[in-house]
C-alpha cells in the first residue's frame, strides 16, 4: 500500500508539471498576445519560472484536496452539507494558493510582475487574474479523487463478485458430491440386507468392505478433484464391494494408459457410473456381466469410457422395454462436470458395438503440482481383469 500511494503522489506531481511545462511553452510560443504583460518576448527559462510554480503549488494542495473528498464525499445522506464544505474550500485554497503563488513570483523576480513598484499594486492589479483558474484546478483534482475512489469500489466489488460466485459453485459442487454418498450408501445396505437371509458370511465381507470404502472417501472429502489414479483406488474399493455381491458374475476389465494417471478428475467421477452399469446392465444379464473401463489421452484431452454388456439404451433398470432414463447418479454427474468445466467437456452415452451401454466422457488434460507416483499396479500393463 505504501508503494502503491507513493506512486500515486509522483503520478499527481508529474500531471501537474505536464500542465505548467504545457502553459510555459504556449505562452512561450505566442508570447507576441500578451505584449502587455511581457513588454518583450520572453524566455523560456523565465516562463518554467513564471508557470511551474504555480501547478507545483496545486499538487502540493492535492492531498489535501484528497482527504477533503475522502472525509466528505458526495453521499446521498449529506450532500448537500458537504457541497457546500467543498465550495467554501475551493474558495479557501484558490485565494491562499493565488496570496501563495504572487508572493513567490514576487521573490523569484518572474519577469512578467517585474515592473511593479511594489508586492501591495501586485496584489491589487493581478489577485483576480486567473482565479477562475484555481477554482478549476480544486474541480480537477476532486474529480480525479473520485474517479480513483470509483475505481478502486468497482474493482472490490468485481473481486467480491467473482468469490461469491466461487463460493457458490464450491457449494453447489460440494451439494452434488454429497449427494452421490446417501445415493450409494441406499443402494449398497440394500443389497446387505438382500444378502443377509441368503449369505451372512458375505454380507459380513460387504460390510467390512463398505467401511474400507467410506474411510478411503472421507480422507479425500474435501478435494473437488484428485488424480487418475487415486480415482482407481476408489473405483477398486467400490468393485470388492459389488464382487461379493455377483461373485464369479461379474468381471471389470481395466484398460487405463499409464500417461493418464496423473490426469485430474472429478472426485468420486467413476463409481456412480460404473455402479449404473452394473445396477441397470450387469444385474440385468443373464449370464456373466463384464465391464470394461478405459482412459486414454486424446488431442489435449483425457478421455475416459465405461462399457458394460447389459441391455444398452433400449431399457433401464426400473422399466425394461421402456426407454432408457438417466437415474440420480448420472444426472449429478452431469451436473458436476458443467460446473466444473463448462463447454470445455462432453458426456455421451450410446449403445457399445459389441451390445450393452457405453458412457464416454472428455474433460481437459489437468494435472496437479505435486508429482504423481507409480505405486499402484496400473502402471505395470494398460489391461487388468478383475473380478
Amino acid at each position: 500500500m505504501s508503494k502503491r500511494r507513493w506512486m500515486l503522489w509522483t503520478l499527481v506531481l508529474a500531471g501537474w508539471i505536464l500542465i505548467g511545462l504545457s502553459f510555459s511553452l504556449n505562452y512561450y510560443f505566442f508570447a507576441n498576445h500578451y505584449v502587455t504583460i511581457f513588454r518583450k518576448q520572453p524566455s523560456l527559462g523565465g516562463m518554467l519560472v513564471w508557470e511551474l510554480p504555480y501547478w507545483i503549488l496545486w499538487a502540493a494542495l492535492a492531498p489535501l484536496i484528497f482527504w477533503l473528498t475522502r472525509a466528505f464525499p458526495m453521499e446521498r445522506k449529506h450532500r448537500l452539507r458537504n457541497i457546500v464544505i467543498h465550495i467554501a474550500a475551493f474558495l479557501l485554497l484558490s485565494v491562499a494558493h493565488r496570496v501563495i503563488y504572487l508572493f513567490g513570483c514576487w521573490i523569484l523576480e518572474v519577469t512578467a510582475y517585474r515592473n511593479f513598484p511594489s508586492i501591495i499594486e501586485m496584489y491589487k492589479f493581478l489577485f483576480f487574474f486567473n482565479l477562475p483558474t484555481g477554482f478549476m484546478s480544486y474541480a480537477t483534482i476532486l474529480l480525479v479523487r473520485y474517479s480513483i475512489d470509483y475505481y478502486h469500489q468497482y474493482q472490490e466489488e468485481e473481486l467480491k463478485a467473482s468469490r461469491l460466485k466461487a463460493e457458490l459453485a464450491e457449494a453447489q459442487l460440494q451439494a452434488l458430491k454429497m449427494q452421490l454418498h446417501p445415493h450409494f450408501l441406499f443402494n449398497t445396505l440394500n443389497s446387505i440386507s438382500a444378502l443377509l437371509d441368503e449369505d451372512v458370511e458375505a454380507a459380513d465381507e460387504m460390510l467390512a468392505r463398505l467401511g474400507d470404502f467410506l474411510r478411503l472417501t472421507l480422507e479425500n472429502s474435501g478435494a473437488q478433484e484428485v488424480t487418475l489414479e487415486e480415482e482407481m483406488q476408489f473405483l477398486r474399493c467400490y468393485l470388492e464391494i459389488e464382487r461379493v455381491r455377483f461373485q464369479d458374475r461379474l468381471t471389470v476389465r481395466m484398460k487405463i494408459e499409464p500417461a493418464t494417471l496423473r490426469a485430474q478428475v472429478p472426485n468420486l467421477i467413476l463409481q456412480p457410473i460404473v455402479e449404473n452399469a452394473i445396477r441397470h446392465g450387469v444385474a440385468h444379464v443373464a449370464g456373466p456381466g463384464c465391464i470394461e473401463v478405459a482412459a486414454s489421452l486424446d488431442n489435449g484431452s483425457l478421455r475416459l469410457r465405461v462399457t458394460d454388456n447389459g441391455c444398452g439404451m433400449g431399457t433401464s433398470g426400473e422399466l425394461p422395454g421402456n426407454g432408457f432414463r438417466e437415474g440420480v447418479g448420472l444426472t449429478n454427474t452431469r451436473a458436476r462436470l458443467q460446473q466444473l468445466y463448462g463447454a470445455n467437456h462432453s458426456f455421451e452415452m450410446s449403445d457399445a458395438p459389441e451390445g450393452g451401454l457405453q458412457v464416454t466422457l472428455t474433460i481437459p488434460l489437468q494435472y496437479p503440482d505435486r508429482k504423481g507416483g507409480d505405486s499402484s499396479d496400473l502402471t505395470l500393463a494398460q489391461e487388468v481383469a478383475f473380478g
